[in-house]
């Protein structure tokens, strides 16, 4: 899994500065944050909405689209798959509810 998510953020930064004419991608970040975030959000209702149907090819569909604008999102803030890895690898074995409330 790791492979295919290394790849995915390889290849949004390959085409992050191409035409936006040639590449969705390029198309997004032309865009701007506002646009990329609401996609975002966009994908992640249209998962939701799936996951709430039952059909589980549907919510994989929409899980992989929602994983792919979430990838495009971090990398136009900064924000590397190894950051989040190592955010999820600091919380691993710490309670939900206490890493939560960590946060305040």
């Amino acid at each position: 899994m790791r492979d295919t998510l290394t790849r995915l953020e390889q290849t949004i930064a390959q085409r992050a500065d191409a035409a936006p004419e040639s590449s969705y991608v390029a198309s997004l970040y032309a865009k701007g944050r506002g646009k990329i975030a609401q996609k975002v959000g966009e994908e992640a209702t249209e998962t939701i909405i799936a996951a709430l149907s039952g059909d589980a090819a549907n919510v994989t569909a929409e899980a992989a689209d929602l994983v792919f604008h979430l990838l495009i999102l971090l990398r136009d803030v900064g924000v590397t798959l190894d950051d989040v890895l190592a955010e999820l690898d600091r919380r691993e074995g710490v309670s939900g509810l206490v890493e939560k409330a960590s946060r305040t």
